[in-house]
């Protein structure tokens, strides 16, 4: 008995193989890597390149890190920290083919023509030499959604319930909802810049109203929808209005507040870059307007990567808040 524990205890602590997806996800990394290195760029424009070496010692970089986490994850293999790796295989092997695609054409072969499409080194040129404008423009275009959103979010709130709690209220504000909601925001833009003291002041409204929209309509469902039982047994035990709209009507439509907020999130950005882009100083959608005046396409894919990833770290943010409240429906949406 204690050698076959002997033996099992060595079979766990034994190297497991790599999976053969990861294994393939390395090879071709390297293969990037010795593709970039190895094989010379071909001559464009006058200018020698810059930042080649750098942009090298990145992807090699890259390709050493997700070796080591490889190796560790053969001997560690209950490490929480690896078990992304093992998952994200065939990620690998797509994203190493598609730069390596993206290499050929613009760097090697120069396919594609400058300066529309850009090597990879530009990319890391872009984000190397301009990071000081890229990151004041996303702390401000984070300032200006934040003010929107949460301005669009706390009225739509406060007007869902109030519509759905209240019948004559509802017939009030109902046509006025279904008269103006649909409206896309940006079509206001016009009407904003002339009514607002300044063109912050109007983005915010704008991006307040491309949220306060589904928030509302999705809060009203909720409240709406709650079974009429609840609240007889509220006021069996004594509770009063306000006890039924806080402790009842509103958990309950928490699920249907949740949707409106990312329906409500994902209007935001579209109108944040809209309205960046008409007399904003200072913002994402400043920079890829003034990126792609200048011709520096390379800042503006740069632009476009970080406002991808901020994005969607965002409404990851936003899940993780949701997860919290409604644990029992941890598992109904996923991002």
């Amino acid at each position: 008995m204690a050698s076959e524990t002997l033996t099992i205890a060595q079979h766990r602590d034994a190297p497991r193989r790599l999976q053969p997806s990861v294994l393939v996800a390395l090879l071709l990394w390297w293969a990037l890597v010795a593709l970039m290195v190895g094989v010379p760029d071909k001559p464009q424009g006058f200018a020698a390149p810059r930042f080649v070496n750098e942009t090298h010692e990145l992807f090699a970089a890259i390709a050493l890190l997700l070796t080591g986490l490889a190796i560790a994850s053969g001997f560690f293999p209950r490490l929480a920290l690896l078990a992304p790796l093992k998952r994200s295989g065939p990620w690998l092997i797509v994203l190493a083919l598609l730069i390596g695609l993206w290499e050929t054409v613009t760097g090697k072969l120069a396919w594609l023509p400058a300066p529309f499409f850009a090597p990879p080194r530009a990319l890391v040129e872009a984000y190397a030499t301009d990071w000081p404008r890229l990151l004041d423009s996303v702390l401000n275009s984070l300032r200006l959604l934040a003010f929107g959103f949460i301005y669009g979010s706390v009225v739509g709130f406060v007007t869902g319930v109030a519509i759905g709690w209240s019948r004559g209220l509802g017939y009030w504000v109902h046509p006025i909802l279904r008269f103006l909601g649909p409206v896309p925001s940006t079509a206001l833009l016009p009407l904003s810049l002339y009514f607002f003291p300044s063109s912050f002041s109007a983005a915010v409204f704008l991006i307040a109203l491309a949220t306060w929209f589904p928030v509302t309509v999705l809060t009203w469902s909720g409240v709406s929808s709650v079974d009429t039982r609840y609240y007889d047994v509220a006021r069996t035990l004594g509770a009063n209005s306000l006890f039924l709209v806080l402790r009842v009507a509103v958990p309950a439509a928490l699920p249907h507040l949740f949707v409106g907020l990312f329906m409500g999130l994902g209007a935001s950005f579209s109108v944040l870059v809209a309205a960046e882009m008409m007399g904003v100083k200072s913002g994402l959608g400043w920079y890829l307007q003034w990126a792609q005046g200048w011709a520096a396409y390379a800042n503006m894919y740069a632009a476009l990567i970080v406002m991808a990833l901020l994005f969607s770290s965002l409404i990851s943010l936003l899940f993780v808040i949701r997860d919290r409240l409604l644990s029992w429906q941890r598992s109904a949406v996923k991002w």
